[in-house]
């Protein structure tokens, strides 16, 4: 029996022993970035800038687990339409420091607010959020409305789309959801990226990149802290928030999408009437790297670009 227990006791904290065990973010790794190191509050957030200093800025965020690299494509697609594109690391993700504390809608507003007064930035701004960053962009918004020129929703979390089964136990069974994000959702999250290598992508490595995060110390334990938090709480008060102010807000929709399903568009439509939605055809959740084309073009027909003027 004892040694019964023992075998228990060693299956039962293995899985956290491995996490401490994971090399933090090298320095090698950081220097040979392209872009720079902003020290915030609660650490240190890697940035990059495209375009030229005086042009309108655009800020791009991302995903859960997918890190600022996956807006390669479309930025400097922003760029040739005569935008300044900010993109950046949230917390936990790519070259970020993997900060603590709840990763919730006020985490995730003041990094951004933070990193935009280091960086000196002036109003207004075109914000683009991705899958979770679709949730991000609504609650900074919500706060800094005066701010926004517009607003560009790329495949949104928080309009009410369902985590399903296993992320839900992960996100709402304490100590135990901890042990499951660290063994079946790493070998999930691992499957599920491997099984993208067959899908033609615009940005070379985006699957080794995010495979490889889940060997970094911090990254598991941040996407678990997303789930209950940012991605575990309603958004509706940030959007209408939005509406209200009448920001144009587009939303672009993945007509395949699995992760963020096509009935996000109908209580986005709910909340905000003034929104305009478009679904590309085929589509499905990864859409800045493997539909960028698409979403570049969406993005030229809607946006209030530099060189013209609304209508």
């Amino acid at each position: 029996m004892n040694w019964l227990l023992g075998l228990l006791a060693c299956i039962a904290v293995a899985p956290f022993l491995r996490e401490a065990l994971r090399p933090p973010i090298s320095s090698a790794r950081k220097d040979t970035a392209p872009g720079d190191f902003a020290i915030l509050s609660r650490g240190t957030t890697y940035y990059r800038w495209r375009g030229p200093v005086d042009a309108p800025i655009a800020v791009c965020v991302h995903g859960l687990t997918t890190p600022s690299l996956v807006w390669d494509r479309i930025a400097d697609a922003l760029v040739d339409m005569g935008f300044r594109v900010l993109t950046y690391d949230l917390y936990g993700r790519g070259l970020s420091d993997r900060a603590r504390g709840l990763q919730d809608a006020d985490f995730f507003a003041r990094q951004l607010e933070e990193l935009l007064s280091e960086l000196g930035t002036h109003p207004k701004i075109t914000l683009l959020g991705y899958s979770m960053g679709g949730a991000i962009v609504p609650a900074f918004a919500a706060r800094h409305i005066d701010q926004l020129r517009q607003i560009v929703l790329i495949a949104p979390a928080g309009l009410g789309h369902d985590l399903g089964p296993a992320s839900r136990i992960i996100a709402n069974t304490g100590l135990l959801g901890k042990w499951l994000m660290l063994t079946v959702y790493a070998r999930s999250m691992r499957r599920a990226c491997n099984a993208e290598r067959s899908i033609p992508s615009s940005i070379a490595g985006i699957t080794d990149v995010q495979v490889s995060q889940i060997n970094d110390r911090g990254f598991l334990p941040a996407v678990l802290s997303s789930l209950r938090g940012i991605l575990d709480a309603p958004l509706d008060d940030a959007h209408r928030v939005i509406a209200t102010a009448a920001v144009p807000t587009l939303a672009i929709w993945g007509e395949e999408d699995d992760v963020i399903p096509l009935v996000g568009r109908d209580t986005l439509a709910a909340l905000n009437p003034h929104a305009t939605s478009v679904v590309i055809d085929g589509a499905g959740h990864t859409l800045p790297y493997t539909d960028d084309d698409a979403v570049v073009a969406v993005l030229r027909d809607h946006l209030i670009r530099p060189d013209r003027t609304p209508g």
